[in-house]
């Protein structure tokens, strides 16, 4: 099982500004729709499912840092990890990639809390949920700051 899993995106014209670079607003769309893609595809979770049994998240924060401009019909990679799951929040990061990853776009650190859907309150993770969250968490950079960690990629791609 991959605890980084990646998939391609294409860049669209209607997400993008005048200058056909992608919104900012529009990086945390394609990373929130990424980690979803992920989280079906390579852990056959389904948002929906885990809804209907009364359990949801909401983002009680983001963190991002632009570093390179991602344009109009360009491919893009996104990588999402799990970086540490705790009872009362998952804690993600994802990148933005060219295609061929050899240079970073952005990165985003998305914290999620737990919400029961049907009261609107937080809830803590349940123990099976937990069990199968520590399996996927991958805590590689998730000591530092995202300045940090953002050095730590750039040696890497």
């Amino acid at each position: 099982m991959s605890k980084n899993p990646s998939s391609v995106y294409k860049i669209r014209f209607s997400d993008c500004d005048l200058f056909g670079h992608l919104n900012n607003a529009r990086y945390i769309d394609y990373f929130m729709n990424a980690r979803e893609d992920h989280l079906k595809d390579y852990y056959n979770l389904r948002l929906t499912e885990y809804y209907e049994k009364g359990i949801s998240w909401v983002v009680s924060s983001h963190e991002i840092a632009y570093l390179r401009s991602a344009v109009y019909d360009e491919m893009v990679t996104i990588e999402s990890v799990l970086q540490l799951a705790e009872p009362d929040a998952l804690h993600v990061e994802l990148i933005m990639t060219d295609e061929a990853k050899s240079h970073i776009k952005a990165v985003m650190r998305t914290q999620f809390t737990p919400i029961n859907p049907k009261t609107g309150k937080k809830e803590l993770h349940s123990g099976e949920f937990m069990d199968w969250a520590k399996t996927i968490e991958d805590k590689t950079g998730a000591d530092i700051n995202l300045r940090e960690r953002i050095k730590e990629l750039r040696l890497m791609h």
